[in-house]
């Protein structure tokens, strides 16, 4: 039995024949009659019996019938919950980012849903860094996440979920200020193969760069650290030993007050990463989980705008 099938049996004990239950839902008698042997054939016991020319319910009918009405209820009230779900604006938005990402990001989006209309979501962060290729399944645990693919691979599979880009972002070489390097406008995969480096782990935006450096200069690039965090990869670099790579955009807050650093671009390599944002379908019909991707949408065109990218030599 199905719900359809309850509900008939419910307007059949209401309005008292067949066809005036197919004048009420606007479907035809003989529509009505089907849907009502199918629901006979799920029971063991008669829920209908003639009555002249007139379809009445027996005493199990009239049981089924009853409480087909409590299911018919439970789930109008089930509906509109879902509803009231779905169009509550201050409910809690789980949202997960990498490490870059959240530094940059996660306060100023409190500062813009602060400001919006109405009552803002609840936002719940958490920090997940992990390799490119990871960043679909976290949809599971979050309803939206932020994730990084570079410029240059092959597109995720979507595998059911949605996803949104907030910008592409390119990582420039972090150089010491009193580097000899520091006063070009631009560098180039061979003024910069032979330094020694800090990069991030394998499988991460700066190796991937890093080690097409090295296929372009035609050498191995000399890693002395393996580090994923921005803050430590520009404390490294301001002591003078490394360079580094740092996203244009997001590391400004990694860098702080840090004066010691300096960014430039590469030339004659695509360093660009995107920003993502995934989220599966049902997320998104949140108008919370809509709220806070607006906002995001706000916060990185706010990063980006003010910042112009650094000038490449002619």
């Amino acid at each position: 039995m199905d719900l359809h099938q309850l509900t008939l049996l419910r307007e059949l004990r209401e309005l008292g024949s067949v066809k005036a239950v197919a004048d009420s839902l606007l479907v035809t008698p003989s529509a009505v009659s089907q849907h009502l042997a199918q629901l006979q054939r799920s029971v063991a016991v008669p829920l209908t019996r003639k009555h002249g020319r007139t379809l009445v319910l027996t005493e199990a009918g009239e049981v089924l019938a009853e409480a087909g009405a409590d299911v018919v209820a439970a789930m109008a009230r089930a509906r509109a919950a879902i509803s009231a779900f779905h169009e509550d604006a201050s409910a809690q938005v789980r949202v997960s980012g990498f490490h870059s990402a959240g530094q940059a990001l996660f306060a100023p989006l409190l500062r813009v849903l602060e400001q919006h209309d109405g009552a803002a979501p609840a936002v719940s962060f958490t920090d997940e860094d992990v390799a490119e290729q990871d960043f679909p399944a976290l949809t599971a645990q979050y309803d939206l996440v932020l994730a990084h693919r570079m410029e240059h691979r092959p597109p995720r599979p979507s595998g059911g979920v949605s996803i949104m880009e907030l910008a592409r972002e390119p990582l420039d070489v972090a150089v010491p200020a009193g580097h000899r390097l520091a006063a070009r406008q631009a560098l180039e995969a061979a003024d910069v193969v032979s330094e020694p480096w800090v990069t991030s782990r394998p499988g991460y935006s700066p190796d991937d760069v890093l080690s097409a450096i090295g296929a372009l200069a035609s050498a191995p690039p000399r890693v002395v650290h393996r580090i994923n965090d921005y803050s430590t990869i520009a404390a490294l670099v301001a002591e003078g030993g490394v360079l580094g790579l740092l996203p244009r955009y997001t590391s400004r807050r990694a860098l702080g007050a840090q004066t010691g650093v300096v960014l430039k671009p590469l030339r004659g390599l695509n360093t660009k990463r995107r920003i993502d944002l995934m989220a599966r379908p049902e997320a998104l019909e949140r108008a919370s989980v809509r709220a806070v991707v607006s906002a995001f949408e706000a916060v990185m065109a706010e990063l980006i705008t003010p910042q112009s990218p650094p000038a490449a030599a002619p």
